[in-house]
C-alpha cells in the first residue's frame, strides 16, 4: 500500500504489485537521515551566521568575499575546504606556523590568529564555516611557467592533492586548484627553507616538507603552479 508521502510500505522483502516494499524500520531508517542532514544544515548555518561578526578583521588581507590581497600578502581563502582551514587557524594560534626565523608574513598572521575573539575552538569553526559560505570566485593567474614539464613534476603530489588539486582530508592535505598561485610558489618556498613544517606537532606540514625533495629549484615551483592553474577541481 501507498504511505502519506507515496512511498510504497509493506514488510522488508516483500513484494507489492511488482514493487520492492519498505518496511517501517527503512523509513525510520530514512527519517532519521533527513533530519540528521536538516539539523546540520541549520548548525552550519548558524555558525556561519556567527562567523559573519568575526571576519571583518580578516578582510584587510584576505578581501571582503575571502578572494585575496596579494599586495597584504592575503591569499584566497574562499574555495578551500573547512578542516585546512581550521587545523592552520590552530597551528598559527600554538606556534606550528608562524614562529620560524625569516617568516614575517607568517608572524602577522599569528598575531591576528590569537585575537581575544578567536580564542576558543567554537568561534574558529564559526569562522570557517563562515569562509566556506562565500562564493568561490576565480582569480587571475599570475604565474608562468613551462606546463607540460609542471605536469610531470606533478606527479609526486597527486596522491596527497589529488589529481585535480582538488585536497584530501584523509591527507591533511589542502585544495590547490584554483588558489592564489603567487601565494603556492609562496609556500613551497617556505617549505623548502624550513619556515613551515618545522613543528613536531604539524604532521601535514612536516609531510610537505619532506616531499620538497621532489621540487628543488625556483622554476620547479613556477612550473608546477603553472600546471596547477590549468586544474578545475
Amino acid at each position: 500500500m501507498f504511505g502519506k508521502f507515496g512511498v510504497v510500505v509493506g514488510p522488508i522483502g516483500r513484494k507489492n504489485g511488482g514493487k520492492m516494499g519498505c518496511g517501517p524500520q527503512l523509513l525510520t531508517a530514512l527519517l532519521f537521515v533527513v533530519n540528521t542532514l536538516i539539523a546540520s544544515s541549520i548548525c552550519q548555518a548558524s555558525k556561519s551566521a556567527a562567523g559573519a561578526g568575526l571576519y571583518p578583521v580578516c578582510t584587510s588581507c584576505h578581501g571582503a568575499a575571502g578572494q585575496g590581497n596579494r599586495g597584504m600578502s592575503g591569499p584566497k581563502l574562499a574555495g578551500q575546504q573547512g578542516f585546512y582551514l581550521l587545523k592552520q587557524m590552530q597551528n598559527f594560534q600554538s606556534g606550528a606556523r608562524g614562529t620560524a626565523p625569516g617568516d614575517a608574513k607568517g608572524r602577522q598572521m599569528a598575531a591576528m590568529a590569537k585575537g581575544p575573539r578567536l580564542s576558543s575552538l567554537a568561534a574558529l569553526e564559526s569562522l570557517v564555516a563562515y569562509i566556506e559560505s562565500l562564493p568561490d570566485k576565480a582569480v587571475a593567474p599570475t604565474v608562468q611557467g613551462d606546463v607540460l614539464r609542471g605536469k610531470s613534476l606533478y606527479s609526486t603530489c597527486i596522491s596527497c592533492h589529488g589529481e585535480a588539486a582538488q585536497g584530501l582530508e584523509t591527507m591533511a592535505a589542502p585544495r590547490l586548484a584554483g588558489q592564489s598561485d603567487w601565494y603556492l610558489v609562496d609556500q613551497l618556498r617556505n617549505f623548502a627553507n624550513g619556515e613551515r613544517g618545522y613543528a613536531p606537532g604539524d604532521y601535514g606540514g612536516r609531510q610537505m616538507k619532506a616531499m620538497m625533495y621532489a621540487l628543488s629549484t625556483e622554476t620547479d615551483y613556477r612550473d608546477v603552479v603553472a600546471y596547477i592553474n590549468t586544474l578545475t577541481p
